[in-house]
């Protein structure tokens, strides 16, 4: 299965409460942390909310 690479590119302050629990839902704390994830539908749509704030790239 295909693999995510989430990095968080900007800063969650001055962002809605729900962006920010997103975010430690995925596992990202400050700016420059990069998690690895499954490519499923529920952490395409959490990355979906916040794509302003993360960059994401398919490893294999």
């Amino acid at each position: 299965m295909a693999k995510l690479k989430i990095t968080q590119v900007r800063s969650k302050i001055g962002t809605k409460q729900n962006h920010r629990e997103t975010l430690r839902s995925l596992g990202l704390k400050r700016i420059n942390d990069v998690v690895i994830k499954e490519d499923r539908p529920e952490f395409r749509g959490m990355v979906h909310t916040v794509r302003h704030l993360v960059e994401v790239e398919e490893v294999d």
